[in-house]
């Protein structure tokens, strides 16, 4: 784990080389063991770079990290590695290391950002709360949010109301809180949910990484809804964001006149968003009621009648509960065309089911 570590604090390697770099040797030890020479040739190295490397000061600050994080009894999730967010792996600017804290489930079956304004109005409040009620029976749910004020910080706070699992998405090392106001909210989220982060503990609050953290949350997600926001902020970056993960976006709609809701307005204008106008349509759209269950016994006596490439691919999303169509195509050697043919033959036999970003979960 020293060596994960000590990747992602290696100066002037980004996450996107890093990768890169992940992609070129068999680990990361083997990087920082490799010469000068060969590292300076990979594609966004260099020279320079390459001699980053051999800094002992990086490897010593990694060993510290390692041992302050077990000490506090935060968890060092490494971009290689199963328990890494499977969704967030799929995007390209994802960060190599997050450190998380909590016990809710990264890779949950049906994961939620729900954002908006810092300064949210008596309309938000309580389509929030009663969208959340609306979630409280949907089983393998999780709600993600970025602790911030106003539409964030109720998120988490209905969604512990009404015991749903919730996770904060920050900007800074574990042992801040900001606001501060959240002190306790963050304390509280730890019982049944959980706070994560891409910083260690001890990172400076930089106003720059706050914009960052917001693909991380889109990342998780398979869908994020923004209940009011205005026509800039955070939450028209993170919608973004996830339109370019191709992940679904959905937006209450609000008055032409109110400010706090032009970017819900714009997105859905922009047909970047879904309109909704509760939780439920949310459910629908996502096919996310607790229904699927009825179909387990069919499937049972479908398997049998399967040919030989589709029980593979049955038995392959079983092992992991998800998985991505590439995994999917390197583990069964199909070919593009061959695979699509028989995901589409057994989702339309209700076996399995397509989620956002090419993932897909038996029913």
């Amino acid at each position: 784990m020293i060596y994960n570590i000590a990747l992602s604090l290696v100066e002037g390697i980004g996450h996107k080389t890093a990768k890169n770099l992940l992609n070129k040797f068999e680990n990361a030890e083997a990087i920082f063991k490799s010469s000068i020479k060969d590292l300076s040739h990979i594609d966004g190295v260099g020279a320079m770079r390459s001699k980053a490397f051999k800094d002992k000061q990086v490897l010593k600050r990694a060993e510290e990290i390692l041992v302050q994080h077990d000490k506090e009894g935060i968890d060092i999730l490494f971009y290689k590695h199963p328990s890494f967010p499977k969704r967030l792996v799929q995007c390209e600017d994802a960060p190599i290391l997050l450190y998380y804290k909590g016990n809710a489930q990264l890779n949950a079956k049906k994961m939620l950002a729900i954002i908006g304004t810092r300064k949210n109005t008596e309309y938000g409040a309580k389509m929030m709360e009663h969208m959340m009620e609306q979630f409280q029976s949907i089983s393998d749910l999780v709600i993600v949010s970025g602790l911030a004020l106003g539409i964030d910080g109720l998120a988490h706070k209905f969604a512990m109301k009404n015991n749903i699992p919730t996770i904060g998405v920050v900007a800074h090392g574990l042992d801040i809180t900001y606001p501060p106001s959240h002190k306790k909210l963050a304390q509280e989220m730890l019982a049944n949910g959980g706070l994560l982060s891409e910083y260690p503990l001890n990172s400076k609050i930089e106003l720059a990484n706050f914009p960052m953290r917001n693909r991380i949350v889109a990342g998780l997600c398979d869908a994020s809804i923004i209940v009011e926001s205005d026509s800039k902020g955070g939450a028209m970056i993170t919608s973004k964001l996830a339109v370019g993960y191709h992940r679904e976006v959905f937006a209450f709609p609000g008055r032409s006149i109110d400010s706090r809701s032009a970017g819900c307005n714009e997105l859905i204008k922009k047909n970047m968003a879904q309109l909704i106008e509760s939780g439920e349509d949310v459910l629908r759209f996502m096919n996310w009621t607790d229904t699927q269950t009825k179909n387990k016994p069919k499937q049972a006596l479908l398997f049998t009648q399967l040919n030989e490439q589709e029980q593979l691919l049955i038995k392959l999303i079983q092992e992991k509960e998800m998985m991505h169509a590439d995994e999917l195509k390197l583990k069964s050697a199909l070919s593009d065309s061959k695979l699509a043919s028989y995901l589409l033959q057994l989702e339309m036999q209700n076996i399995i089911k397509s989620l956002p970003g090419k993932l897909y979960c038996m029913r």
